[in-house]
């Protein structure tokens, strides 16, 4: 169905002229000159509707512009007169002396008087006597006269309230750790060598390949062309850019490697682990070259020193919760080893087994044997965990029989049938997120 809208007409060339919307900056189309009535003017504005097809905007008719109203050929807006009733230049409203009337005793709506009827005489509230000597002479109310009410002083000048560095450190306040950086420093060295030697046909090219790969070099070509079809200028030819970038891919990607890598080894002990991982990772998806070769061997041997620190530290705590006799911390360091490739040793799983099953008595207290039972169900020693008995507590019991399947031998206590042991929770991967160039 077509539509309606206003057109500048903004050039001719035979027996075709470009438009755009009224307004717009660029143009939108062409049309054919026999369509305008009396004839295209450039700059000039007509009434054309227009049918929206895939290929663009197509003009159906054009007709000539709008004219003014008859009733206002100046088109003017609607104009406001001012109201004829005389009214007084000032009006002067005076506040009521005192502190005005109470709230609670603000019951006559009719004048805003507290406590005075119609008539204007004085009302007094029943439930609170006044304490005011009467006017007439007549006797003073029983209840005491209320202690006149002392003026205040002065209130001290407010002083400013110290800003949060100023303040001193609680005792429960953190130190302030310095502040790490979020990713591998970004250098632009080896991105910036590839573009130098790259001829002037694939400079663009390149570029958008760093940007974003092959789509970002497919939505600019496609970008363009439509631009060049509305301006009437040649298009480029898709599959010769495609081709190009095809060629480029492998040594854009090599030097975008290599940034990341160099950023990876100037950063150091900084890098945080998974990003120094990530990177060391990431080169199996490109072509080395032998300056590459050598910054990858020197990643992996930062990293390998790094696991190996952190596995001894985390073999010793370990240990020191078995000798501490503390089967929480011990099913806590099993469930969260350094590298998901650290696996516990036979040797120490057999003491970390030992203590957690001499843990889960009768005797013990409910809410930690519940703890230790909810651990060790999370760790890949569990279905060896034999406890020796289930306290009587019925959340004890019923997270027994929760965690049968994982531990066997809770089945056994319960004298039920051991079912079957519950499914791997695997965690859900977040979609990998492109860092920008």
């Amino acid at each position: 169905m077509p539509r309606r809208i206003e057109i500048e007409i903004t050039s001719l060339q035979g027996d075709v002229a470009t438009w755009r919307a009224a307004g717009a900056k660029m143009p939108k189309g062409v049309l054919n000159v026999e369509l305008v009535p009396g004839g295209p003017v450039v700059g000039g504005v007509y009434r054309a509707d227009i049918e929206q097809y895939m290929e663009g905007l197509e003009v159906v008719s054009v007709m000539p512009p709008k004219t003014a109203s008859p009733l206002d050929p100046r088109q003017e807006r609607i104009e406001l007169l001012p109201s004829t009733k005389p009214v007084p230049d000032v009006v002067v409203t005076y506040a009521t002396k005192g502190r005005g009337p109470r709230r609670d005793n603000d019951r006559d709506g009719a004048r805003g008087t507290r406590g005075t009827g119609r008539d204007g005489a004085r009302r007094e509230d029943s439930r609170r006597p006044s304490s005011r000597p009467p006017r007439d002479g007549a006797a003073p109310s029983d209840r005491p006269d209320r202690p006149a009410r002392t003026e205040r002083g002065e209130r001290p000048e407010r002083t400013e309230r110290p800003s949060r560095d100023a303040r001193p450190a609680g005792r429960g306040a953190r130190p302030e750790r310095p502040a790490r950086p979020a990713g591998p420093p970004v250098t632009t060295t080896h991105r910036n060598a590839l573009l130098a030697t790259l001829s002037p046909e694939q400079l663009p090219v390149a570029e958008q390949l760093l940007r974003g790969g092959i789509p970002a070099v497919r939505a600019a070509v496609a970008e363009q062309n439509k631009n060049a079809t509305a301006q009437g200028r040649p298009t480029v030819d898709p599959v010769t850019i495609d081709r190009i970038a095809e060629d480029l891919l492998g040594r854009t990607n090599l030097a975008m490697w290599k940034d990341r890598a160099a950023g990876g080894i100037a950063a150091g002990r900084e890098l945080r682990l998974r990003d120094l991982r990530a990177v060391v990772t990431s080169a199996k998806t490109v072509s080395l070259d032998d300056e590459a070769r050598a910054q990858l061997k020197e990643l992996q041997t930062s990293l390998t020193a790094r696991l190996e620190a952190l596995r001894t530290q985390w073999v010793e705590k370990l240990e020191a919760a078995v000798a501490a006799e503390n089967p929480v911390t011990a099913l806590e360091l099993v469930i969260r080893p350094p590298d998901m490739s650290t696996r516990i040793s036979a040797e120490m799983a057999t003491k970390v087994i030992a203590l957690v099953s001499s843990s889960l008595t009768a005797e013990q207290e409910p809410a930690r044997w519940r703890e230790i039972v909810t651990l060790a169900a999370e760790t890949s020693i569990r279905r060896n965990v034999k406890p020796v008995g289930i306290p009587e507590d019925p959340e004890c019991h019923a997270l027994a029989v929760k965690n049968a399947g994982a531990i066997p031998e809770l089945a056994k206590l319960l004298g039920i049938k051991v079912p079957p042991p519950p499914p791997i929770a695997r965690p859900t991967r977040r979609p990998a997120t492109r860092r920008p160039a």
